[in-house]
């Protein structure tokens, strides 16, 4: 689906998480993504939506959340209770929509996705309970957006943006 990206900060074991957190905290990915999810539609998945700090989803951002469970104490948000009802709504609104985790969600939506951007961190993270799906490399192309390895980024990562063959 070309209004399908997905974001999404990875070790070098496509580590993501652990017990339902980040397990890194960049300033400059933060700020990135903060500015690729304003103003879009963001899918996550209910472990994702708890997790959220309080006021991340602040300013325009339209919350979806694909859960078997019932969401009623949340407001402003969609609730969609399986994939084939969440993608029929992506393929009928004409605006972009930011696949923003966790795995499960990433899982079931990466063969969707048309664009991926991926924070590529360069190191290991042995403790981590959640990771991100493998996918084959050779259907994609990947740019750099930018390299933050000599920099003296603590931890050394790269920023790819990642395109489906087609």
């Amino acid at each position: 689906m070309q209004n399908l990206t997905l974001l999404a900060a990875i070790g070098k074991n496509n580590e993501l998480g652990v017990d339902n957190h980040l397990i890194w905290r960049i300033k400059e990915d933060l700020a990135f993504y903060k500015k690729m999810t304003l103003d879009h539609y963001l899918i996550m998945g209910r472990k994702t939506l708890v997790s959220l700090p309080a006021g991340a989803l602040e300013g325009w951002r339209r919350p979806i959340v694909l859960s078997k469970r019932p969401l009623d104490r949340y407001c402003d948000l969609s609730c969609f209770n399986d994939l084939s009802s969440l993608l029929e709504f992506v393929s009928l609104v004409p605006e972009e929509f930011i696949v923003i985790g966790g795995s499960q969600i990433y899982k079931l939506l990466l063969p969707y996705v048309e664009t991926m951007y991926l924070t590529e961190i360069q190191q290991e993270y042995p403790e981590a309970d959640s990771y991100f799906p493998e996918f084959d490399k050779s259907d994609w192309t990947s740019d750099v957006l930018g390299d933050y390895r000599k920099e003296g980024a603590d931890p050394p990562y790269v920023r790819k943006k990642y395109i489906r063959h087609r």
